[in-house]
């Protein structure tokens, strides 16, 4: 007797790019999934969790280098739901944090799907943590702002300048090809003198990350060769980073030097 193939999408969060950083719930969904669609920011090794007969398709998306439009993705999602039952999206990060994740649960849903989301660390707060960079800290930062670099019609977030109001951390995803803009709106509120951080491939091995004030970002990113995928930490909490303190202090000696 066949068995009857009950549709579901499960969204899950990969975590920041370490496969040991996924959530146990969401390495069991893995283990589980009949079709498996994952991005260019999740890590390979977790489809080695998958069931030998498991399908997986690549559908990454990255600065204009698409395999797949959303459309397409959304597409193929409820194609795959309803042919083979469980389809298990893999995203980087969490699937809600600029992942368009309640698009892809929408378009499912109009078609009877059932849904799920499996939550996952957002490279917003731990990449900063990894790198012993908190992004509140009493005293210090009272809160933080979490923004995209690049909205859908291609400009800097508007938000960024609400954000420098507050004197809080940001973090800003998707960046990297807005670090001229980004460093002018901070002079322009004279602000050019926080503390910044770009940090590329956070909790990989290879990450790499270059420490120095908001107005000097290009000349950080252009010193360490950051490319993305990268985030940028701006406020007063990258003083806590060792790269930064050392800087501080060669500055300071350099300072003492010359007086």
């Amino acid at each position: 007797m066949q068995q009857q193939i009950v549709p579901k999408l499960t969204l899950v969060g990969a975590g920041p790019g370490d496969p040991d950083l996924i959530t146990v719930k969401g390495l069991k969904v893995i283990q589980q999934a009949r079709v498996i669609l994952y991005d260019a920011l999740a890590n390979n090794e977790l489809l080695e969790h998958a069931p030998a007969n498991c399908l997986k398709r690549f559908v990454g998306k990255r600065a204009g280098m698409h395999v797949y439009s959303q459309e397409e993705i959304n597409r193929m999602i409820v194609k795959y739901a309803l042919s083979f039952g469980s389809v298990v999206r893999v995203k980087g990060g969490d699937p809600f944090v600029f992942g368009r994740g309640q698009e892809e649960i929408t378009f499912a849903q109009q078609f009877g799907i059932e849904t799920e989301v499996v939550p996952g660390v957002s490279s917003a707060v731990a990449v900063p943590a990894l790198n012993k960079i908190p992004v509140t800290a009493r005293n210090v930062s009272e809160g933080f702002w979490v923004i995209t670099g690049t909205t859908q019609k291609g400009n800097l977030s508007r938000d960024l300048e609400f954000a420098i109001q507050a004197n809080t951390t940001v973090v800003i995803l998707m960046g990297m090809s807005k670090l001229t803009e980004i460093a002018a709106v901070y002079e322009a509120q004279g602000k050019g003198n926080v503390p910044a951080a770009i940090i590329q491939n956070g909790t990989l091995p290879n990450q790499q990350i270059g420490v120095g004030s908001v107005g000097e970002l290009v000349q950080i990113a252009e010193k360490h060769d950051l490319r993305n995928p990268a985030i940028i930490v701006i406020g007063e909490v990258v003083r806590f980073h060792e790269a930064f303190q050392d800087m501080q202090t060669r500055l300071a000696k350099e300072l003492k030097i010359a007086v």
